[in-house]
């Protein structure tokens, strides 16, 4: 990405709009989106087009600022390849059977005393599995958008990897809260 031309868009957008120079917008806009069609538009009467070329400007520049480093993308995948390591999320679970069973697994982790706790606690657990399947699913789609055999782009990882952080964050606080919670005893 050429920070230059995002500073120059930047330094454009920030002048007053009576003082732009409009041609130069065109040409950042050609640049941007490599479309002549619009360029040879807007050129035959750029003042027509003053606020579409700011607004057009306006959008490559949000996208550009906002765009992630590829640095931070693997930093992130790293993350979530520590949460896949330690929830066992890259275990395949297909057959309504198995299903079943990592159900059944999932209920070893219940409190003896799980009936007699509120309802907001005993939610927790229940949470839990659906948080635990949406992370196995995020895990597939991103396995599916892997970037060893083809190319994909960071920005459409950043998302799934996003989401799977979250999750996991969601996911033992729930424990947590549910593992440490302690009933009151009534004193006489």
């Amino acid at each position: 990405m050429d920070h230059e031309l995002t500073t120059k868009v930047q330094n454009w957008l920030q002048t007053p709009a009576s003082k732009r120079d409009l041609m130069q917008g065109a040409t950042y806009l050609l640049q941007l989106s490599g479309n002549r069609i619009m360029y040879r538009n807007i050129s035959a009467n750029p003042k027509r087009h003053a606020d579409d070329i700011a607004y057009q400007l306006q959008k490559y520049l949000n996208f550009r600022i906002q765009s992630l480093t590829h640095d931070q993308v693997e930093a992130m995948q790293k993350e979530v390849d520590t949460i896949v390591a330690k929830d066992h999320l890259d275990v395949p679970v297909k057959t309504a059977a198995e299903k079943k069973a990592a159900a059944e697994e999932f209920k070893k982790g219940k409190r003896t005393d799980h009936d007699s706790l509120p309802e907001n606690i005993q939610a927790c657990f229940k949470n839990n599995l659906a948080i635990l399947q949406k992370m196995r699913n995020l895990h597939t789609k991103l396995q599916l958008l892997s970037t060893k055999e083809t190319t994909c782009p960071d920005s459409e990882r950043y998302p799934f990897l996003k989401d799977l952080i979250a999750l996991d964050k969601e996911y033992h606080a729930n424990w947590k809260k549910y593992d440490e919670f302690v009933i009151e005893t009534k004193k006489k």
